[in-house]
């Protein structure tokens, strides 16, 4: 298959393909003229990426997961613990943007959106800048 269909049938753009090929997570066979050949393999490997990007994961989470995903052998306690850093991680996303929703709101509500200079938000904005610097 060329980069074409193998981008239709994995759901990526050709670039985030050739992206991957570029740092290693997939090596499509190269034709005499340089052409990319995928195999059916590389579009399972290439969904397996979508799919864990899709969730969040790190390229260094899916390269660890690729990893674990063709080793018969692997504990389930690695692919676990892998996922669950990565929750952790989206759980403090999570509480960073929920502070950071609060605070806009309470700016929000406090600026009047008038036809007066006075505005709550840019005030803010501008102690928040001037206390990085002391």
């Amino acid at each position: 298959m060329n980069i074409g269909d193998v981008a239709n049938c994995s759901g990526l753009p050709a670039k985030t393909i050739r992206y991957y090929e570029e740092i290693g997570l997939v090596q499509p066979l190269r034709s005499a003229n340089g052409y990319r050949t995928f195999r059916e393999s590389d579009v399972h490997r290439l969904a397996f990426l979508g799919r864990a990007r899709a969730l969040g994961f790190t390229i260094e989470d899916c390269r660890s997961l690729l990893k674990l995903y063709a080793d018969t052998d692997r504990a389930s306690a690695e692919v676990k613990q892998i996922a669950e850093e990565h929750l952790e991680r989206i759980d403090r996303k999570i509480a960073e943007l929920t502070e950071m929703r609060a605070t806009l709101a309470h700016l929000v509500d406090a600026c009047a959106g008038d036809q007066r200079p006075d505005c709550p938000i840019l005030a803010d904005l501008a102690t928040a800048q001037e206390e990085d610097c002391h």
